[in-house]
């Protein structure tokens, strides 16, 4: 990111650049970006923010009219932002800014707090501006990524108030309807390859060295992070950190547990059949079971992790101003389509879509695909079993040391087959999610979200639950999850290391060439060339089902716990690396929590107290202690139900007993509401004694 100097007809440009930025670099002519209407916004530094890259053959006139919708009011349909052409009007870029007034009107629209005087924080108000720290400095009141984000936010909303034609575009692909989405038409067209937000460097560079490059193990610049990448990439790294760390107390257990307990050496039932001798080979000489231990921990672990995370989060969404978001009212979503009417609620004019309809599609369309997927899980699963078979047998027949090996291929063929099938998956799910026509982007992440969740689950747990609960087969079970951690850890590892590493030293090189006396466009096109970032979805994914396999199953095998904790260590850094160096940067919306995954994870810790109470049920200590009793099978299952909601009702009263937020929040919170109500008050108020004024004087004339 640089500051680009503005010269003006009427002001000089000798200020040097604010504390923290790279030198500026000159842009030649007084026109270069486009003039503002509010005087409080005029300025002699012009910070450039969004890079847009248009297609080659855009001609200028094309190019002339984007600027200027850009640029236009509000009122008028356009963002209110500042332009600037590049290199020239015949090039194929586009730097945008943002003038002073349209960051504090979006800040209010969006629901941010910010520092307020006395040293709370407040949601901002743009009537009430001059009492909020840093008012005047706007790059010290909204974070670098922040002030990107209302830059891409405002250009999402741009509506053609008429029917118009695209300068230079010929119809239908250059026709533009009343209340149309004019980014969205513009990049249907292919008139825009890229938006990308513009890297600061020398920010970059030091937050690497805090971040990726620094020698000890532990430790993120959250606040760093989230200043330079926004709050979406911010509260990734916050949870990655915060489960990392929660990591070793079940790491040190399964560590005990298997190589300090001489009776929970799970190798000999590895090794042996699924015969009742191998099975009770767990137990022998303990007074309490490792696998009662590891199971009780498990449940207690995952919900403890939980709760205080939730703490942690809201601790957090205070911290970074986003605990007051405001997104119910909002414009629709960029992709969001139908019948121009007005909105019932708001009284603007937005494109309208029959709730019974997206219903209909989500019922007819969208229920029908998941479970034909899931139906692909299933036949895929009955394929492992049956090349399992076959295998086995072979192997028993041959008697051969070559066929050894082939032993493991039906594990890792299915392996192979849920991955490709997962990535499919994921396409049809965001195409599904695009077709229900979700007015809001959050509603929009909640159903796709939920889409890939549901399959998630089935794809990776499916065999898992089978083996344990209908197979009741542990050595089964245990070979399958130490196969799962270590086949894809070791791909993970090659994919997150080797890959990023190959990349960046050949594909990227060009890009580190450049100097800093190259011509300025030369370091956009460089940044403009880098691939998009993927986003963090298939991050969150592999989270989720670590998180699945340690507290459903890793009663059965100890060693998952430290097995993530290792691989957890290289994930921050690779990710961080990643993210920095081989792609471009991405939007970051401001978020209060991690939304639908949170509930993902919560989903995930409840099942794991029904999980682990059956797996306990059929631990060989279990099963010898309800034979030597004289149990019958539905004895036995009737105690495991009771001992179950027992167990479901610590759960709860241990997420009652720790709240979800720490107390001097609630006591934030409540003092916002209260204020919030004052200003109303006053407000009415207010309205009511010019209303009085008003009826008086219409009756004294």
């Amino acid at each position: 990111m640089q500051l680009i100097k503005l010269q003006r007809d009427n002001m000089t440009s000798q200020k040097e650049p604010q504390e923290g930025h790279s030198t500026s670099t000159k842009v030649t002519g007084p026109s270069s970006w486009s003039k503002v209407s509010c005087p409080c916004c005029t300025s002699t530094q012009i910070e450039p923010l969004v890079l847009i890259q248009l297609a080659e053959s855009v001609q200028p006139i094309t190019k002339q009219w984007i600027m200027s919708v850009i640029a236009a009011p509000v009122k008028a349909g356009g963002a209110q932002l500042l332009v600037h052409p590049g290199e020239d009007m015949k090039g194929d870029m586009i730097v945008v800014a943002a003038p002073r007034c349209t960051l504090h009107r979006v800040t209010e629209e969006l629901g941010l707090c910010k520092t307020y005087q006395d040293g709370d924080m407040k949601a901002f108000s743009f009537e009430d501006r001059d009492n909020f720290c840093n008012i005047d400095d706007t790059q010290q009141f909204l974070t670098l990524a922040e002030r990107q984000f209302i830059v891409k936010h405002e250009m999402d909303l741009m509506k053609a108030l008429e029917d118009q034609r695209i300068p230079g575009i010929p119809a239908p692909a250059g026709k533009l309807k009343a209340r149309e989405s004019i980014l969205q038409k513009l990049e249907k067209a292919g008139l825009i390859r890229s938006i990308t937000p513009l890297h600061d460097q020398e920010r970059l560079a030091d937050l690497g060295k805090q971040w990726y490059s620094q020698k000890s193990l532990w430790g993120q610049p959250l606040d760093y992070i989230h200043n330079y990448f926004g709050g979406t990439i911010a509260y990734y790294f916050s949870f990655l950190d915060f489960y990392t760390l929660s990591l070793f107390p079940p790491a040190i257990l399964g560590i005990f547990i298997t190589f300090f307990l001489p009776s929970a050496n799970f190798s000999t039932a590895i090794e042996t059949d699924s015969n009742a001798s191998s099975k009770i080979s767990d137990d022998d000489h303990l007074s309490v079971s490792s696998y009662m231990v590891q199971a009780v921990f498990s449940m207690l672990w995952s919900t403890i992790f939980m709760e205080l995370w939730k703490r942690r989060s809201a601790s957090l969404s205070y911290h970074w101003g986003t605990f007051n978001l405001a997104e119910q009212f909002q414009e629709p979503r960029p992709g969001f389509h139908g019948e121009i009417g007005t909105n019932p609620v708001t009284g603007r004019l937005e494109p309208l879509f029959p709730d019974w309809k997206r219903k209909m599609r989500m019922g007819l369309v969208s229920v029908p695909v998941v479970g034909f997927f899931l139906g692909l899980v299933i036949l895929g699963m009955a394929g492992f079993y049956i090349c399992e078979r076959l295998v086995s047998s072979w192997h028993k027949e041959s008697g051969s040391y070559f066929t050894a090996p082939l032993l493991y291929l039906p594990s890792i063929a299915h392996i192979v087959y849920t991955n490709v099938l997962g990535n499919v998956y994921r396409n049809v799910a965001l195409k599904l999610t695009e077709a229900e026509n979700h007015r809001e982007e959050s509603s929009f992440d909640y159903h796709h979200t939920t889409k890939v969740l549901v399959f998630t689950f089935f794809n990776n747990f499916a065999v898992l639950f089978h083996i344990a609960f209908f197979k009741e087969d542990m050595p089964l079970l245990r070979k399958r999850l130490s196969s799962l951690l270590i086949v894809t850890q070791v791909v993970g590892q090659f994919t997150e290391v080797v890959v990023p590493f190959l990349v960046d030293r050949f594909l990227t090189s060009a890009n580190r060439n450049l100097k800093e006396d190259d011509p300025e466009v030369d370091h956009l096109q460089a940044q403009g060339s880098l691939p998009a970032f993927p986003g963090l979805f298939a991050e969150y994914i592999e989270l989720l089902v670590q998180f699945g396999y340690l507290s459903l199953f890793s009663c059965v095998y100890p060693l998952t716990a430290p097995l993530l904790l290792l691989n957890n260590l290289t994930e921050i850094r690779t990710d961080a690396y990643k993210l920095c160096k081989l792609f471009n940067k991405p939007f970051s919306a401001p978020v209060a929590n991690l939304g639908v995954w949170q509930l993902a994870f919560e989903v995930l810790s409840f099942i794991s107290v029904i999980s682990n109470c059956w797996l306990l049920l059929l631990s060989p200590r279990v099963k010898e202690w309800t034979q030597e009793a004289g149990l019958s099978s539905s004895q036995v299952i009737v105690i495991a139900v009771i001992v179950e909601h027992v167990l479901l009702i610590v759960k709860m009263i241990l997420a009652f007993i720790i709240p979800d937020e720490p107390d001097w929040l609630q006591v934030k919170r409540e003092q916002i509401e209260y204020n919030s109500m004052q200003a109303l008050k006053k407000q009415r108020i207010k309205s009511t004694r010019v209303d009085g004024k008003l009826q008086k004087a219409k009756m004294g004339e």
